[in-house]
């Protein structure tokens, strides 16, 4: 069989939550099935790490499709015109973007609506084309892969799919995220907090992330409570939306006791998660959150919202807060900074949560799914 896959997003140094469910899961389903053909499309030269067998063929397809009209001329006529000219049997589709006019089977990944449901956090133009064209990929898909129960409710709901034409593959969590040695965490806390202790919050800097209300929570906790030195580390590459961030910053006392990290690749992850007190995952609207099962695999205490899909993941794992309630975060922050036994059993509770969540499992479930539509696509 020949199968053509979007890897568009497969970018050195820049992978984020779709682009590693993208890496994971094809790793593993290239190298496990050599009698299949896979078409590797990207908009631009690609880098050889993600070539991971020999059955991949790695096409690019122009144009570089990094703005709504491209993204339309990139899916709609350069990878439609390749599937038909190359008797592709399956299209699969890992960050949902899909030809709406082509014979060909195609397998999209929808991994949650946000722009639905805050349609102002993002850009307008990218606001407008996935609300535009999602429903259309959604209704166009031979069968659709989302991240979790929630998102897979939400995506019947909101676009009247029959829930039997939506597969759930939870995302994995990598073998490289375990828990750090007493050692390993006094580095961490020099690395990245000046020798003290620090909460820590990691993903891209976008507004559903929820991260000046995150800001306003530290402020009230160090008001409160003067004689707890405990820092506020963000990691995560600033994208777009982040005007209410910096006002915050630039209003708070302890705007200094705040460290912006950036983007960091999963070593120095492991080591910024592993030696926080606990990981606050607060964001407003998620399809999954792997920086949660992430800190449940390096032992970390999470505090997390309980909204969308979190509760899902995080299951009993975690202290949960209201993400729209300033004074619910920093009542978390007072309780996780002052009480030893509630970070031992969050930790624990994570340990064995986090077995639920494996990227071997994700790729078979995937797999199981492209089977399914390739024979009855």
């Amino acid at each position: 069989m020949k199968i053509a896959v979007n890897t568009r997003l497969l970018l050195p140094g820049k992978l984020d939550g779709i682009g590693w469910f993208t890496y994971e899961t094809l790793r593993r389903i290239t190298k496990d099935h050599p009698e299949h053909t896979f078409y590797f499309l990207f908009d631009r030269k690609w880098d050889d790490s993600f070539l991971f067998s020999e059955n991949i063929r790695p096409v690019v397809i122009p144009p570089p499709a990094r703005h709504p009209l491209l993204w339309h001329l990139w899916t709609q006529w350069g990878v439609k015109r390749f599937l038909e000219q190359h008797d592709v049997d399956l299209f699969f589709s890992p960050d949902g973007f899909v030809p709406l006019r082509t014979p060909v089977p195609v397998l999209p990944v929808i991994h949650d609506l946000n722009f639905v449901h805050y349609p102002d956090d993002l850009p307008m133009l990218t606001g407008r084309y996935y609300r535009l064209y999602f429903p259309r990929f959604a209704r166009a898909a031979t069968h659709i892969l989302t991240v979790s129960h929630y998102s897979a409710g939400d995506i019947a709901q909101q676009y009247g799919i029959d829930l039997a034409r939506i597969t759930v593959a939870y995302n994995g969590v990598s073998s490289e995220f375990s828990p750090l040695g007493e050692k390993e965490k006094q580095e961490s806390r020099l690395r990245f907090a000046g020798g003290v202790p620090y909460f820590v919050h990691v993903g891209s800097l976008l507004p559903r992330k929820n991260l000046p209300r995150l800001l306003w929570a530290y402020e009230l906790f160090r008001t409160h409570h003067p004689d707890i030195n405990i820092r506020l580390v963000l990691a995560g590459r600033a994208l777009f939306g982040n005007n209410e961030l910096k006002k915050t910053l630039r209003r708070m006392t302890f705007a200094g006791d705040v460290h912006f990290e950036g983007g960091l690749g999963r070593e120095e992850t492991r080591r910024l998660i592993g030696g926080a007190e606990a990981l606050f995952f607060v964001s407003y609207f998620e399809g999954f959150g792997i920086p949660l099962v992430e800190a449940m695999a390096c032992h970390t205490p999470v505090v997390a919202a309980h909204a969308t899909a979190l509760p899902e993941v995080a299951g009993e794992a975690a202290l949960f807060v209201d993400p729209f309630s300033v004074e619910s975060m920093a009542d978390a922050m007072e309780k996780i900074s002052t009480s030893p036994t509630l970070r031992q059993e969050l930790s624990r509770k994570g340990a064995e949560r986090v077995k639920l969540f494996s990227w071997d499992q994700t790729a078979a479930t995937v797999w199981k799914t492209l089977e399914k539509v390739l024979r009855h696509g």
